[in-house]
């Protein structure tokens, strides 16, 4: 199956290109060291969505070329979905134009997730910086995409895409959570965030947070089998800071400007503007090793 695009995206995001401005990079080209994938579509997506720092400076100037790039990724998006699902050509090639068309959208979602990283992290150097080596950054590009296919009803190609997208950053964001917009995860490792969960604007987590299910219910008149397409996961709402090993489990509601503090354990509402903190700490003893 040939894909050909014919939507308007690459027109919007040449457009989008010239339209950055410090600090997003906007220099010259620049030949950046390779970070090979095993699949096609993460350096395909971060190409399009950020030429400048991908090797694909060729895309800024030139809607042909961006065109070109994007029929690449509808191809393989289109044997994706078509690899999970019955549906028939034009229907696949329709799901296909609409994730593509909503590339320029989501790039400027991505721009104030880079503005977050940069503003939430005392290291961050530059916007390159965390476009080219935050884990959390690149997590939210493929998450971003994968929840548009997901709600396209192609959840198990979306999911393949999560999963991929969670070997290489070892974070774990399921394809159904809504996430809005200046999303932060700082170092990252260690997070899983579940499919039902929402987060709201400039949101912040730390490594090792889960927002997950406290229990699960089972179905009914099914041994052994877990019901499925229920509400499980927290609320996060927004200005929410969540703190290194922190578990926020069930669909508890976290309301505004909430920080909870590491190692916390959260399955209860907590209201806005309140801190959530373990109280005592386990006591320290030392002794010498001599």
């Amino acid at each position: 199956m040939v894909y050909e695009y014919t939507g308007d995206a690459h027109r919007e995001l040449v457009e989008s290109y010239r339209a950055d401005e410090s600090p997003m990079p906007t220099g010259p080209s620049r030949p950046y060291p390779r970070r090979d994938s095993l699949r096609d579509e993460p350096p395909l997506l971060k190409q399009l969505l950020f030429p400048r720092c991908w090797n694909a400076t060729e895309l800024v100037d030139n809607p042909d070329a961006t065109r070109a790039r994007l029929a690449e990724l509808g191809s393989c998006m289109q044997n994706g979905i078509t690899a999970y699902s019955d549906r028939d050509v034009a229907e696949v090639t329709a799901i296909t134009d609409e994730t593509l068309d909503r590339l320029p959208a989501i790039r400027r979602s991505l721009k104030k997730d880079v503005e977050a990283a940069y503003k939430g992290d005392p290291a961050a150097k530059s916007y390159c910086e965390i476009i080219r080596s935050y884990p959390g950054f690149h997590a939210i590009l493929t998450h971003r995409v994968a929840h548009h296919l997901y709600e396209a009803g192609c959840a198990r190609y979306a999911r393949e895409l999560s999963e991929y997208s969670k070997t290489e950053t070892g974070i774990d964001i399921h394809p159904g959570a809504e996430i809005s917009d200046y999303f932060f995860i700082d170092h990252g490792t260690g997070v899983v965030i579940g499919e039902t969960a929402t987060v709201g604007d400039w949101a912040r987590i730390y490594q090792n947070v889960t927002l997950g299910a406290l229990h699960f219910e089972e179905e009914e008149g099914e041994d052994h089998m877990l019901a499925k397409d229920y509400k499980r996961h927290p609320d996060i709402g927004d200005h929410v800071v969540i703190g290194a090993g922190s578990n926020v489990l069930g669909p508890v509601e976290i309301g505004d400007h909430v920080s909870i503090g590491a190692n916390s354990w959260v399955t209860d509402d907590v209201p806005d503007n309140t801190s959530v903190f373990i109280a005592d700490h386990p006591e320290q003893k030392r002794k010498s090793n001599r």
